[in-house]
């Protein structure tokens, strides 16, 4: 409902985006509100999918069958460096020689499976520290913001297609074919972690994120998908078939955990039991010879659709920083706004990076999922407005807004209530609770205004309606 709403009335609005929809339909005030909280909000994406993908990157070196010293975080780390720059060769081909998309598929998509098998190879090049791949992803993300679409978003996002039917083809293979038993408990009762990750409310609500309600989603829909459709009756099966396709993404993701036995999990990043679970799936099918590669693919593949969000949600951004900064009267369509709005999108996620210890990515990606999730109803809840205004009907949107509002407000004052006792029992401190709490409550009061503001623009409506019609013999 969120992705196909989403992606319709940005259509119906010219292809605008979300906060241009608000702009609209509930005043400026609400448009600055939503700017700044989805700012916000994008860059707990980055800070999310950074922290996760440098913790994939890091591993220790082993050796494997006594024949080669094998690093499985660094040959992901090598494979997925190779694929970024394979992505920028084939979209300077592209560009300079205009070769038929055939050609350029049957050579460029082996060369992405051959970069796999390369960084099994090379897998002890780039063995660096979890803070040095912090660093460097972020300047990846500065780099990829300022770059021209042809030249790394285009043609990396068309590779990156490819490893994804891959990957749901093996996972929807090995979930049939593959012998695996469900080894985790339907509800696991946690001891450790934040008080929110205690609760089964809010915390399933805030995690299941794109698998189910995507604020992102509603982003993408506005920023670059509805400026695609060819003609309205397709925002059918992108906006909402598409997204069943997602669940069946996270359906996969989700088996990967399923078939791990529950002392089996440990301390492993996200990306690390993709991977090994991808890799048990194809190892299901194709036999164990092939382990060493499947695992790099797995992780890879996982990798591929992070720094597919990592450059989208640093661009987008950069956009917002620079409307932000237009509509307040600042100078925003120079080159060197378009930098210095990058920077500060790539640079504030390593300034909460730089607060965090190892492991910290679990409180990040609690308050990542709230403000996705609450992104996503305030989404909702602009939409119900416009409906509203223009007499159709709102039921549909205005209910799961109420209950996704509801889950995501309700993680956001224990998050913030976290971060306060931190901050008095130990004052201030760049810790990743009292940084996250401090986020929290200003993405709440950003949310307030703009349910504020849009319970007003409802009631101007319902004014305006209630208003006796003109006299056709006086006009008044």
């Amino acid at each position: 409902m969120h992705d196909f709403s989403a992606l319709i009335a940005s259509v119906r609005h010219g292809a605008n985006s979300i906060a241009e929809i608000a702009r609209q339909n509930l005043g400026r005030r609400a448009w600055l509100a939503l700017v700044a909280f989805i700012w916000i909000a994008l860059v707990y994406v980055i800070v999310a999918f950074a922290d996760v993908t440098a913790s994939t990157f890091v591993g220790l070196t082993e050796e494997l069958h006594g024949e080669f010293a094998f690093n499985p975080g660094g040959a992901v780390a090598a494979a997925s460096t190779m694929y970024l720059l394979l992505a920028l060769v084939m979209g300077v081909v592209q560009r300079k020689l205009s070769p038929p998309m055939w050609l350029l598929t049957a050579i460029f998509v082996p060369a992405t499976l051959g970069v796999v098998w390369l960084g099994t190879e090379v897998s002890t090049v780039l063995v660096h520290s979890l803070g040095f791949w912090h660093v460097a992803i972020l300047v990846y993300c500065f780099a990829a913001s300022l770059l021209p679409m042809w030249l790394l978003q285009q043609p990396r996002g068309y590779l990156g297609g490819f490893i994804l039917y891959i990957v749901l083809a093996i996972g929807v293979l090995g979930i049939f074919l593959g012998g695996f038993e469900i080894r985790q408990p339907a509800v696991h009762h946690s001891t450790t972690g934040s008080p929110v990750e205690q609760l089964l409310f809010p915390f399933l609500f805030v995690t299941i994120a794109c698998g189910a309600c995507s604020g992102f989603h509603g982003l993408v829909c506005g920023g670059t998908t509805s400026k695609q459709i060819a003609r309205e009756s397709h925002c059918r099966p992108i906006g909402f078939g598409a997204m069943l396709l997602e669940g069946m993404v996270a359906l996969i993701a989700l088996a990967t955990v399923m078939i791990v036995a529950p002392e089996g999990v440990g301390s492993r990043a996200p990306g690390k039991l993709y991977g090994d679970g991808i890799a048990a799936f194809f190892a299901a099918l194709f036999g164990e010879q092939w382990m060493t590669f499947a695992i790099t693919f797995g992780a890879m593949a996982f990798s591929t659709f992070v720094f597919d969000t990592l450059d989208v949600a640093t661009r987008l951004g950069r956009y917002l920083l620079q409307e932000l900064s237009g509509g307040l009267g600042f100078k925003a369509s120079s080159r060197t706004a378009g930098i210095a709005a990058a920077a500060g999108t790539a640079g504030a996620p390593l300034l909460v990076l730089l607060s965090a210890d190892e492991g910290a990515w679990r409180q990040f990606w609690v308050l990542f999922g709230t403000s996705n999730q609450l992104l996503a109803s305030l989404t909702l809840l602009g939409i119900t407005v416009w409906l509203y205004r223009s007499g159709r009907r709102y039921w549909y949107t205005l209910l799961p807004m109420l209950f996704v509002f509801a889950a995501t407000v309700t993680a956001l004052l224990v998050q913030i209530g976290m971060g306060a006792r931190e901050f008095f029992l130990r004052g201030f401190r760049l810790e990743s609770e009292i940084v996250n709490g401090a986020a929290a409550l200003i993405l709440l009061v950003l949310a307030v205004v703009f349910v504020v503001e849009a319970l007003k623009a409802v009631e101007e409506t319902r004014r305006a309606r209630a208003l006796p019609e003109p006299s056709p013999e006086t006009g008044d």
